[in-house]
């Protein structure tokens, strides 16, 4: 698994566009999950399955709280996304997480490239598939996620996330 590698296939010049899906209130949907992993007890329900990432724009400086799914596996907490607020991540940077109602510290490791994207993606769409089906990958009935798709998600910009505490 490398760390900051390219994630642009060799010769490709534009990039696809990502393959997972906004809802149409994307925006109001975020907002109540911001609330609801604030919340005392509800926290702890809804946080099994999502975190609340605290990024600063590289460029911009601005402040965003970006709920995401998250997987547990081997002791670390695994997130990916397509989108584009994933760039502002840096493997050796730590950055603040809200987990079942409590913020924290986390190291980040950022993996770009083809084999480690495909290799956390496949991990995370085995332990959770609304995870697999927001980014369209296909789940067979034994539980194992469509190579291809995994492939697909990476060529579309995918990148995973593998959060470990500080």
């Amino acid at each position: 698994m490398t760390e900051e590698s390219s994630n642009a296939p060799a010769g490709r010049e534009s990039s696809p566009s990502p393959r997972a899906q906004t809802l149409a209130f994307q925006g109001l949907a975020n907002l109540v999950a911001r609330g609801l992993l604030r919340t005392p007890l509800l926290c702890r329900l809804v946080g099994s399955r999502l975190i609340t990432i605290y990024v600063v724009g590289r460029k911009s400086g601005r402040h965003y709280a970006v709920p995401v799914a998250f997987t547990r596996h081997d002791g670390v907490l695994l997130v990916g996304t397509p989108f584009g607020w994933g760039r502002n991540l840096r493997t050796g940077e730590a950055v603040d997480i809200r987990l079942k109602g409590k913020r924290r510290r986390m190291d980040v490791v950022v993996v770009t490239d083809e084999d480690g994207v495909v290799e956390n993606y496949a991990v995370m769409a085995r332990g959770n598939r609304q995870f697999a089906k927001f980014n369209k990958i296909r789940v067979d009935q034994a539980g194992e996620p469509n190579p291809a798709d995994l492939r697909l998600a990476w060529a579309a910009g995918a990148r995973a996330f593998r959060f470990t505490s500080s």
